[in-house]
């Protein structure tokens, strides 16, 4: 039996509308981006950037297996051999359906096990860092640990 293996990347989409304090577009989480659009933005990288070969080579097993829109954190799992190809394409997208984003990758994984243990501290960091910025933290509290509680359910639920 053959065992397919697989290649995590752990990807933080920063909305240029919070780098840039002057820009008076709406945040990144409000919009309606989801794991689709997210995928096809990465199929145009990979053809505009690696042709029709990259993305024969990368297609099959290219996936997005989740995004949250409040962190702006997703999952992709690619094919091992051809991670550095979805990599690329990632640290290359300038936009998601329009919305101008600057790509991260966070942690690049073999197992989907460390790529989960890697989103959710990710994700307690990127809510440690809402608190602060607002003054009344008691009045969100049980939002944000709502949200926190979720995605780690969520995240933990993948599969391979």
């Amino acid at each position: 039996m053959v065992r397919f293996k697989n290649r995590w990347l752990l990807v933080e989409f920063v909305d240029t509308s919070t780098v840039d304090a002057s820009a008076e577009k709406e945040s990144l989480s409000t919009r309606p981006l989801d794991g689709r659009l997210i995928y096809n933005a990465l199929r145009d990288s990979v053809v505009t950037n690696f042709g029709d070969t990259g993305w024969g080579a990368v297609g099959m097993s290219l996936n997005v297996k989740y995004f949250s829109p409040l962190t702006n954190l997703c999952i992709i799992r690619v094919a091992r051999d051809q991670h550095r190809i979805a990599w690329g394409a990632v640290t290359l997208l300038t936009s998601i359906h329009d919305v101008r984003v600057i790509p991260r990758v966070v942690h690049v994984s073999g197992t989907i096990k460390h790529t989960q243990l890697s989103a959710i501290a990710h994700n307690r960091e990127v809510i440690a860092r809402f608190r602060t910025k607002l003054k009344n933290t008691a009045f969100h509290h049980d939002s944000y640990d709502d949200y926190l509680a979720r995605s780690t359910r969520e995240i933990e639920a993948l599969h391979d």
